[in-house]
């Protein structure tokens, strides 16, 4: 089949853009789908090795974001493309994924035009509730990247942190020394969660969701009671409302990788979980444009609470800098002050450093790093599962 994509241009560039695409597309299939999804493997794969496919989409979407392969295949789902619910497998089912796609290129590119990559995740409150409940109450809230702003909850959920059965703290964080096929250093390999004792359980009794959390040691530093919350605002390049939107509900739902059945179900049960709760305060726009007005309207005898998880890997690292310097300045200049709490891999803010002894591996999926006021105080999985407490910390939010 041909496509014609319209390009502009000489030929060398456009077969340049074409060349980028399809690398593009390999590496997501290889440092981000492998080992997590199959579907999402194979599928990404099979585009990075289909030239006329990938000249269509380097043709027809702008360079940068808008070319993430998360934004296609989520797209296509959303518009219940073929195989959208376990992903094409095989030849013959990703002609029709591509047949399908081309032929209602139109509608995934105005997807694609429209809607953003960023999803949300509300089992990262896991990891920040031990931080969040030990602050100065009451805490305003101000979540950077909110996208639907389920992080903003966390009052809402229930938690259960149970002790890490496979010794994945490693011998430095209290645990059992790694054996060889567990992970290591700043990774954590996608496989079923093992059950140890119950450390520590908090929230509210009657939510429909629990966030199960793995972690080591004993329940010094847990939470044992919610953080008293007041007030709650976010900023995102595109705010959803999965309560109010049924689109929007739908797009996050496509977002989320075939076959994750655990995280689909999670998804729901935070939408139901606030669904008779008033929304946040949501802000469309720049994160560091937005952030001085918006924080501006936190009430004063509030503990401010800047916070933000996996999000500020798509700035530059001028940008990074830049966002950094303009939260220092908020939190010194408010009445009382407040807190910052990243949760980012180490590469994206490496001014903060955490311990990583070991090199990671293809297959893992990396640990994010949480900090509070730009000092390291856990390793967190990537979905909240797990919380290694680092060593001298006195548990997550000691200080």
């Amino acid at each position: 089949m041909a496509v014609n994509v319209g390009n502009t241009g000489n030929v060398a560039s456009a077969a340049a853009g074409t060349w980028g695409v399809a690398e593009r597309y390999r590496e997501f299939s290889w440092r981000r789908a492998r080992g997590r999804s199959a579907a999402h493997e194979e599928l990404s794969a099979r585009i990075g090795q289909d030239p006329e496919l990938c000249d269509l989409l380097s043709g027809s979407l702008p360079a940068g974001a808008k070319q993430q392969p998360e934004l296609l295949l989520a797209a296509v789902r959303h518009l219940d493309g073929p195989h959208a619910e376990l992903g094409p497998r095989g030849d013959a089912a990703y002609g029709r994924w591509r047949e399908w796609t081309i032929r209602h290129w139109g509608e995934v590119r105005a997807v694609i035009m429209q809607r953003t990559a960023r999803t949300d995740e509300p089992a990262h409150c896991a990891a920040l509730l031990p931080l969040l409940a030990r602050l100065p109450q009451p805490l305003a809230l101000l979540e950077v990247g909110a996208s639907a702003g389920l992080c903003l909850y966390p009052d809402r959920y229930r938690y259960r942190y149970e002790a890490d059965a496979d010794g994945e703290g490693g011998a430095a964080a209290g645990g059992r020394a790694p054996r060889g096929d567990a992970p290591q250093g700043d990774t954590l390999r996608d496989k079923p969660l093992a059950h140890g004792p119950l450390l520590a359980e908090a929230g509210a009794p009657e939510s429909p969701l629990v966030l199960g959390c793995r972690t080591e040691g004993t329940a010094d530093g847990l939470p044992g009671r919610l953080p008293r919350i007041v007030w709650r605002a976010g900023i995102d390049l595109d705010p959803l409302d999965p309560v109010a939107d049924p689109d929007d509900l739908r797009w996050l739902q496509a977002l989320v990788w075939p076959g994750d059945g655990e995280r689909a179900a999670r998804l729901s049960a935070a939408v139901e979980a606030v669904r008779r709760v008033p929304r946040p305060r949501m802000v469309r726009g720049d994160l560091v444009h937005e952030l001085p007005s918006l924080a501006a309207e936190a009430p004063p005898e509030a503990t401010l609470v800047v916070f933000h998880s996996d999000v500020l890997a798509c700035l530059s690292p001028a940008r990074r800098e830049e966002f950094a310097r303009l939260v220092r300045s908020l939190l010194r200049g408010r009445p009382g002050g407040g807190h910052w709490i990243s949760q980012e891999h180490h590469s994206v803010l490496p001014w903060i450093t955490a311990p990583a002894p070991y090199a990671p591996r293809p297959q893992d999926a990396p640990l994010l790093t949480l900090a509070l006021d730009e000092r390291p105080v856990a390793l967190t999985g990537p979905h909240g599962e797990l919380l290694r407490r680092l060593p001298g910390t006195d548990g997550p939010a000691a200080g």
